[in-house]
């Protein structure tokens, strides 16, 4: 019970003592400070120099079963820690040489003991201590952990990218998406942190010269001069002392430059550094076996040593034949997972890839679904050049992400359609301030940002020239400049409307999904929209699925109405609509034309100029009839028949009208009657895309129409006028 009790009680007091590990972090920098100018005597000088040493190997210790470099972010500080109190040891020591002639047993053990008192060996032993540490371990660190800052902070725009488009896409939480994105700001602050902290050690070998040198000419002046010592006496004595010293402070910052060095080329991985190295050198039997042959084979040499290479070819030969027996009793998963390499979305490197993926397993863990994935395209996604992958970084300000967002939000509230997660990504096809829109993989629309400036269109014919880059606003066409901040001031007084970099791609992702809005809309969603409809109106899906038309009717109406800009949020009305006229037709166009009339009243708003004003093109009654008659209806189509010259004219008209509308700030708005409306629409659409065509029968009876320009009959084109007489007859 005793011992049971005493067992407690030290686990309580040590877990007492970790628990105030910063006040003895803070206490241990304090007596740092300390010791720079206050004397110590030797034996508590020779504790420190033990102390030195321990921690220094305690530190490659922990460094070689770490798993993940980040893991020991502290390591930066530590170091930082470490070289001070290296430092402040030789000020120490190097106080106590000059003044007593001796600096404790630790010192004189390394002066006596490793050189043999040789002060000549001990010099060479001290540079090349110092040659191993200064170029070659601490300037490699130095610039491994260079490059991988370097790499790390290339690469985490793209990493953000990658998390931000999974949590859109509903792969990964938001509690994942937050430790994701922790994790990927801690690896960029280490290596960032690990890279200034290289020129401390490279600092710690120079000074370490440096101080022994002085040591040197001080203590031969202090023996000369003052304790009227013999040259040879003097120069072995302080020689001694002060290459010792060096040597005490040279094998810990050896060593720490060599934990260092460990932490900065390792790659992450689930074991620790000695585990990982014997797993993947034992991986590779086949390597030792001929290992073994080559070194048994040098000792046969002529003059070469016969039974050191011999004994350690016999030892490697044995090594290979049991990790040859090993691997034979491995089955393949196991010899995978031996090697314990990086999953595809580990390491650093690589920035805008999809990195950081949830959800995928390893190779031992591949299953049929993983394939699944490859043959998946994603609806939408936005592909940017390494030059705009600022504007979606929230660390640098980028606000792309949340303005995404907000188009989607925007879009559902105003057109009743939710558009799926858009994903974004980087892409080296690119220029660096290119972006292009994909549907489906394929690109629909692409134009060119200048990050940091702003775009000044000159929307108020403004006789002003800016200084800038001359370009056009990639939805409308205007010609605009890419001017600098303090333009812009300039700019708008002189009427120009400005607007930053992501306001443009917003605006032009916003334009794209209105125009591809009816290829987005599937079934599924189709049925979705449904379902929620079917909460507040059960009986009126009752009445139209399945019974009057299916899903796949529906999907079409829907889209004839997305493919004009009609909304379709007002989806009950719509459905009302289709369930009054199925019984009719079952023809999807036909049936699209009756809900447009039902539905006239809320979305002819958005046309008009003015409250109940409308501003459109008018075709004369008699050329209107003619093109009903020559209207060709299918199952699938609707459309005109028109020979090349009639076409060609009514062309010519209609783009003529419509350019002068749009140059008056104007929509191009077409009024037609409602037998003519869809068929107009569908033959001239490839060539007027904006060409708003409406009929006279979806306006609400209190709308008034301003005829901005009547398209008559063909007059003085007579071979227009005849191919449409004859049409006609």
């Amino acid at each position: 019970m005793a011992a049971a009790n005493s067992t407690s009680g030290s686990r309580f007091k040590w877990s007492n003592l970790l628990k105030q590990s910063d006040l003895i972090f803070t206490l241990g920098l304090f007596g740092v400070i300390l010791l720079l100018v206050v004397p110590v005597p030797t034996w508590i000088l020779d504790f420190l120099l033990s102390l030195n040493i321990g921690l220094s190997m305690m530190i490659l210790l922990v460094i070689i079963y770490v798993k993940d470099p980040p893991e020991f972010s502290s390591f930066p500080t530590i170091l930082l820690a470490v070289t001070l109190f290296r430092l402040a040891l030789n000020i120490a020591s190097t106080r106590l040489i000059l003044l007593d002639g001796y600096a404790g047993h630790v010192i004189e053990a390394f002066g006596n003991v490793l050189i043999q008192g040789n002060y000549l060996v001990g010099a060479v032993v001290f540079i090349i201590l110092v040659i191993i540490n200064f170029v070659v371990i601490t300037k490699g660190a130095g610039r491994i952990a260079e490059v991988a800052a370097r790499f790390t902070l290339d690469a985490m725009p793209g990493k953000q990218m990658a998390i931000d488009a999974e949590l859109n896409a509903g792969i990964i939480d938001e509690v994942t998406a937050t430790s994701r994105r922790l994790k990927v700001q801690k690896e960029a602050d280490f290596y960032g942190a690990m890279d200034g902290a290289s020129k401390f050690v490279r600092g710690d070998a120079v000074a370490g010269i440096l101080i022994t040198i002085i040591n040197i000419l001080g203590g031969f002046a202090i023996g000369m001069l003052q304790k009227g010592m013999a040259l040879e006496e003097a120069l072995a004595k302080y020689t001694l002392l002060s290459i010792g010293d060096g040597l005490v402070s040279q094998v810990p910052a050896l060593v720490i430059s060599v934990a260092a060095g460990l932490l900065v080329t390792r790659t992450p991985g689930d074991n620790n550094l000695g585990s990982q190295i014997g797993a993947q050198l034992s991986a590779y039997p086949r390597a030792v076996t001929i290992a073994a042959g080559l070194i048994a084979v040098m000792g046969l040499a002529p003059g070469m040593p016969f039974i050191p290479f011999f004994t350690l070819g016999g030892i490697t030969g044995f090594l290979a034949y049991l990790l040859n027996k090993q691997t034979k009793d491995m089955d393949p998963k196991s010899l995978k997972g031996a090697l314990a390499l990086p999953s595809p979305n580990g390491g650093r490197g690589g920035g805008g890839q999809n990195q950081g993926g949830s959800g995928q397993q390893g190779p031992e863990n591949k299953g049929p679904e993983d394939f699944h994935r490859l043959i998946e395209t994603e609806v939408l996604s936005i592909e940017v050049g390494y030059g705009l992958l600022r504007l979606a970084d929230k660390t640098q300000g980028g606000e792309l992400l949340d303005r995404i967002t907000g188009v989607r939000k925007g879009f559902a509230r105003d057109n009743g359609m939710v558009i799926p997660p858009i994903a974004i990504r980087d892409s080296l096809e690119l220029e660096p301030n290119e972006y292009r829109f994909l549907l489906r993989g394929k690109s629909i629309a692409s134009a060119s940002l200048i990050p940091n400036r702003w775009l000044a269109m000159n929307v108020s014919g403004s006789h002003i020239t800016l200084k800038g880059v001359p370009t056009r606003e990639p939805v409308f066409g205007i010609e605009a400049v890419w001017i600098a901040e303090e333009e812009k001031r300039t700019a708008e007084i002189n009427g120009y409307s400005v607007v930053d970099a992501v306001s443009v791609l917003i605006t032009h992702l916003a334009e794209t999904l209105k125009n591809i809005a009816h290829h987005i809309l599937t079934r599924q969603e189709v049925q979705s929209l449904i379902d929620r409809v079917k909460e507040s109106n059960p009986a009126l899906v009752a009445e139209l699925l399945p019974d009057l038309v299916n899903l796949g009717i529906l999907q079409r109406i829907l889209q004839s109405l997305l493919r004009e800009g009609v909304p379709i949020r007002n989806l009950p009305l719509i459905l009302e609509a289709v369930a009054d006229f199925a019984p009719v037709t079952k023809n999807p166009d036909e049936l699209a034309e009756q809900v447009r009339r039902r539905l006239g009243t809320y979305f002819i708003a958005q046309y008009e100029t003015e409250p109940g004003l409308v501003k459109a093109i008018t075709i004369d009654p008699r050329l209107e009839q003619t093109l009903i008659n020559r209207i060709q209806r299918s199952h699938f189509e609707t459309t005109l028949a028109l020979d090349a010259h009639s076409a060609q004219y009514l062309l010519r008209e209609l783009t003529i009208r419509s350019n002068s509308m749009s140059e008056q700030g104007l929509s191009a708005i077409a009024i037609v009657s409602a037998e003519l409306r869809l068929a107009l629409k569908r033959f001239f659409e490839p060539s007027l895309p904006k060409l708003i065509v409406l009929s006279y029968q979806e306006l609400p009876p209190q709308t008034e129409i301003q005829n901005m320009g009547i398209i008559l009959p063909p007059q003085g084109d007579k071979s227009a006028s005849d191919a449409l007489h004859h049409s006609a007859s």
